[in-house]
């Protein structure tokens, strides 16, 4: 008890008569000085008589007073220990090993262990690991929220330097191991309990739209259209009435859906079964009614709910319709459409696209037309077609074409000053961000990406877009458009483009290089007319053919150098098969002047081989990896180079990837292969 000293203002004050000896002795110093002698014999009298009481004092209540405030700490620490003990939050302390040192009483029923257990927390509560715990280097309160035996909590982890055990401590913490971590469990059941049902009762709306209406009309006669509308209607009505939800008709084949997130999560639950349920009612043998949904949802009001769902039926139906499509935000989920796109039998659109194009291009001075980056052939032909309409109006137009590959320099040789074209008739984009003004219409044609344009700029700063693409939409496409023709379903761009120009104007004469250039992308894209190839492919091939295409010349133009040649054999003999299915090859990029052209390919060649149901080639280029794939029709690769970023069609796909390396593309590839399989979306 000796040993027991005091520190701060208790010791200050208990010293206090001590303080005051110095300045009495002092007082009765000036007393003597000042010749005040019998005052000074007086207090110098009574300054011993104090000293001597103050000694005195002391000594006899020293033990009086420690005993009295050991007696207040132990039982201040009593009282803090009983709150604790019996406070209504689970507390605990724990080692930086995650072991317990000490849990209070609503620590023991909440986890049904008693204090006697001194194994790691993460036994009892698997989201507390010892990292978490050792990760909380500050002495700041670190929370985080967990489930527990169907109870929500959030956690609040506070971390205490104990002092170690010193020379003469009987007890301590050794140094090093003197950390302790308060771990506190906050109940937030209720609270998540109403956050659940304010979602759950969130608006959600959806926009229903028959996609071949109009090619139904045409199918039958007008009793039996009553009688297959009135079945359509039927199901629409039955399946999101089932789901608790309103349902209107706005016109002879739209809808308006309102329901609520637990309805949404319902639809989400059975894949919206009635994208199937409505392929059941058959018109002809060649003609079966499609669905598109596009719903909107987690907006701050109704109205934009509503927006969201307009861009999410633009999207379904950009992406070839029968699907549904959802707009949480900015997240995109997409259901149904594992298939084959359907082709559309009927051009009503085509012509209303053509008379449109037409009158935008009337009001204009200026026309710029670019495709994607590395621009290929398809999107090459495709401008051409353009430029042509521009031209039929007197318009003066122009390309945007940066970089010329190898596979594209022949065709585009043909359009030189000798054969009739402007020298300006080819722009790279500094030229052509120069020419654009406020009456200046840019057409995008073979990609809705604005940053796989040859050109973003130009899209940032133009307020007059059209776009022709025959690529499904994905969440990242060019907004504020004039006028959008995406046609999924289509084999190529050149395609549409050929399919609209008799319907532009009747004035059209193609060029024999003009013909050649739209029929070689039809050509390459269709991969020699095997690849997604319909009726309406080969009416607009003959087309061209009848404007002067000819078939051997195209081919002369389309041939490939030997080093080309060699290179693309090359990935083909180096390309693995993962899971007796997936061909996958890399290929570094080198010693070829177009080597995504060539991996494109490629992977074409890949699917010659017996037991190949999907291809895969990574070329390394510009400091992207570029991923083609391509399928049969047992693979959707567009839904996998989605996960990727990219996108494409069902047979056809591809992806660019910033940042990545070819062995790290390649584990991505294989973990989507390997987690669309788990989920069913590829069955092998």
């Amino acid at each position: 008890m000796e040993k027991l000293q005091y520190s701060g203002m208790l010791r200050h004050y208990l010293k206090l008569p001590l303080y005051l000896i110095p300045v009495f002795i002092l007082g009765d110093i000036l007393l003597f000085i000042y010749n005040h002698y019998l005052m000074g014999y007086i207090f110098t009298g009574c300054l011993a008589l104090y000293i001597v009481g103050v000694v005195i004092l002391y000594v006899l209540n020293k033990r009086s007073i420690d005993d009295s405030v050991i007696n207040f700490a132990v039982c201040y620490a009593g009282v803090q220990k009983s709150i604790l003990d019996n406070l209504d939050v689970p507390y605990a302390l724990v080692s930086s090993d995650g072991r317990f040192l000490w849990m209070n009483k609503e620590f023991e029923i909440t986890t049904g262990k008693t204090r006697k257990y001194q194994k790691s927390i993460t036994t009892i509560i698997p989201q507390i690991t010892k990292e978490k715990i050792a990760g909380y280097q500050t002495d700041k309160v670190e929370t985080f929220p967990i489930k527990f035996e169907d109870m929500y909590y959030r956690v609040s982890i506070h971390k205490y330097e104990a002092k170690p055990m010193e020379k003469g401590d009987m007890v301590g913490f050794k140094e090093g191991e003197n950390t302790i971590y308060a771990i506190m469990l906050y109940d937030e059941t209720r609270l998540r309990t109403l956050q659940i049902a304010k979602k759950e009762s969130e608006m959600v709306v959806a926009l229903v739209y028959v996609d071949n209406y109009e090619e139904i009309v045409d199918s039958v006669d007008s009793v039996k259209l009553s009688v297959i509308r009135a079945v359509i209607e039927r199901k629409v009505y039955k399946y999101f009435q089932d789901k608790k939800a309103l349902v209107r008709r706005t016109d002879r084949d739209k809808y308006i859906v309102v329901t609520d997130r637990k309805g949404l999560e319902s639809m989400e639950g059975d894949n919206f079964a009635v994208l199937e349920q409505i392929k059941t009612t058959k018109v002809t043998s060649d003609v079966t009614p499609t669905l598109s949904i596009g719903i909107g949802t987690a907006a701050d009001d109704y109205m934009q709910n509503l927006e969201s769902a307009r861009a999410a039926i633009d999207m379904a139906l950009g992406r070839g319709g029968s699907q549904a499509v959802i707009k949480e935000e900015d997240e995109i989920s997409y259901y149904g459409q594992y298939g084959k796109e359907r082709e559309k039998t009927t051009r009503v659109k085509a012509r209303v696209k053509a008379q449109a194009l037409r009158e935008l291009m009337q009001t204009r001075d200026d026309i710029i037309i670019m495709g994607h980056s590395i621009s290929d052939i398809d999107a090459f032909g495709a401008a051409i077609g353009i430029y042509c309409a521009a031209n039929s109006l007197g318009k003066e137009a122009h390309i945007v074409l940066n970089d010329v590959t190898s596979s594209l320099r022949p065709i585009v040789e043909t359009f030189s000053k000798e054969k009739g074209y402007p020298e300006n008739m080819f722009l790279e984009s500094p030229e052509a961000l120069v020419m654009q003004d406020n009456n200046t219409l840019v057409v995008v044609v073979d990609t809705n990406r604005p940053s796989y344009t040859e050109c973003p700029k130009l899209i940032e700063r133009s307020e007059s877009i059209v776009v022709f693409d025959h690529h499904r939409s994905c969440k990242e496409t060019i907004e504020n458009t004039l006028l959008s023709y995406i046609e999924p379903y289509a084999s190529s761009t050149c395609e549409m483009v050929a399919e609209m120009l008799p319907y532009f104007s009747d004035k059209i004469e193609l060029k024999t290089q003009e013909a050649d250039a739209i029929y070689a992308g039809i050509l390459i894209d269709t991969n020699n007319f095997m690849t997604k190839t319909g009726v309406r492919t080969f009416e607009a091939a003959a087309y061209l053919r009848r404007n002067g295409a000819d078939v051997i010349r195209v081919r002369k133009l389309l041939r490939e150098d030997m080093n080309a040649y060699k290179t693309k054999a090359e990935i083909v003999r180096h390309a693995t098969v993962y899971r007796d299915a997936f061909a996958i090859s890399e290929y570094s990029g080198k010693n070829t002047e177009s080597p995504t052209i060539v991996g494109a390919q490629a992977a074409n060649e890949l699917l010659n081989i017996v037991g190949i149901k999907a291809s895969f080639v990574l070329t390394e280029y510009n400091g992207k990896v570029y991923v083609s794939s391509r399928s049969i029709d047992e693979i959707d690769v567009q839904r996998l180079m989605e996960k990727l970023g990219g996108g494409g069609h069902l047979n056809v796909a591809g992806a660019q990837i910033k940042d990545g390396s070819l062995d790290e593309v390649k584990n991505m590839i294989t973990d989507i292969i390997d987690q669309s399989i788990e989920e069913g979306e590829i069955n092998l």
